[in-house]
């Protein structure tokens, strides 16, 4: 189908009406394909989903609809001050259409919004984890078993280390020679392992947003406040120690993941700070110690785990992330471990930030 077939095709299904149809890119994701879909005056969000990523996509739907009938209920009793994203029901009251050998969705779009890929100063570090701090807060009640699992093991790191030495076994397009030092590097990090199982039964299991980039927050276009968080797919249970890393990730270096200007990967300490008392603020009353604890471990695991799935995937031949050329993924790693060091390096800076914040 072409893309014009493709746009009628999904305004006919998801029952947008109008002359003018259009179907443009939108976003960087790297897993789904986003695109705003426009008839006339209408405007939907629709996504092609990678079921290779997600082989069971109603599954997706379910989490992510509990998740908006929840907020919902959270926004009608004055508890959630956030616009909500929203699934649309075809004109055969379905989630889900088949088109172009894909499986595709369509959500409500949220106007007068914007999104950011690198964060560019405080004011938006603490504006967007304030955010993701008043999702988690909604969601604090919520029962995660609820949700399935629709990439199971997604932040396990141990699963991962496993799947990075049984792709080095095969090294099946033979690209382990590019990238050696890089391997030894991520061979000598895996305490961080046992790191993480110290922690089970310590802390409880939330219903969490498993994707905290600076991109999945929407801000005001007028207000430059906050607006909405988006991209549930993976909203699964799991701690928010890796809602805070991956902030820490996506939010404090003032390169873009894919940058190869290595030497200016960084943590910004103040976008660090900036995180911490946005994040906390909204769920002060409801954190354990240890979950504020095991906020440290989340820093430094989240661009390490990012790192090594991005050179497993590297290694493997690009399967999993979607790349623009065939280095991608493996600057996409060097980048993600750039930052890992430097949050090693920085760690009584840090911690001392963490510690004032969390109090």
């Amino acid at each position: 189908m072409t893309s014009n077939s493709v746009a009628t095709f999904l305004s006919e299904h998801f029952g947008l009406t109008g002359q003018q149809i259009s179907l443009n890119p939108i976003g960087n994701g790297h897993i789904n394909t986003t695109m705003l879909l426009k008839a006339s005056q209408q405007s939907l969000v629709v996504q092609k989903l990678n079921t290779d990523v997600f082989p069971e996509p109603e599954q997706l739907v379910n989490n992510a609809r509990l998740i908006e009938h929840h907020l919902t209920d959270k926004h009608h009793a004055g508890d959630y001050d956030l616009a909500i994203i929203r699934h649309v029901r075809t004109v055969n009251d379905n989630f889900l259409v088949n088109c172009e050998h894909g499986v595709w969705r369509a959500l409500e779009f949220i106007g007068g919004s914007y999104s950011e890929d690198v964060v560019a100063n405080i004011a938006q570090a603490q504006t967007a984890a304030n955010a993701f701090g008043k999702f988690a807060l909604a969601l604090q009640d919520f029962d995660a078993k609820q949700l399935h699992s629709v990439i199971p093991h997604f932040h396990d790191l141990a699963m991962r280390a496993e799947k990075f030495k049984a792709v080095l076994q095969h090294d099946p397009v033979n690209r382990l020679a590019q990238c050696q030092v890089d391997v030894d590097f991520c061979l000598s990090q895996f305490d961080l392992i046992d790191e993480l199982s110290a922690l089970d039964g310590n802390i409880p299991l939330r219903a969490c947003h498993n994707d905290t980039k600076i991109n999945n927050m929407l801000f005001c276009s007028h207000s430059g406040n906050a607006k909405a968080v988006i991209d549930l797919d993976t909203c699964m249970p799991g701690y928010w120690l890796f809602d805070f890393g991956d902030m820490v990730r996506t939010f404090c270096s003032p390169e873009q993941e894919d940058s190869t200007n290595l030497a200016n990967v960084r943590v910004r300490e103040e976008i660090f700070a900036a995180i911490v008392k946005g994040y906390v603020a909204p769920l002060q009353h409801v954190i354990t110690e240890q979950e504020k604890q095991s906020f440290w471990l989340g820093a430094k695991v989240m661009p390490f785990m990012i790192g090594l799935r991005f050179l497993t995937d590297f290694i493997d031949g690009d399967h999993y992330f979607a790349t623009k050329h065939a280095n991608h993924n493996l600057q996409r790693a060097q980048n993600q471990f750039a930052l890992y060091k430097d949050i090693l390096r920085k760690e009584t800076t840090l911690k001392t930030i963490l510690n004032i914040n969390t109090l």
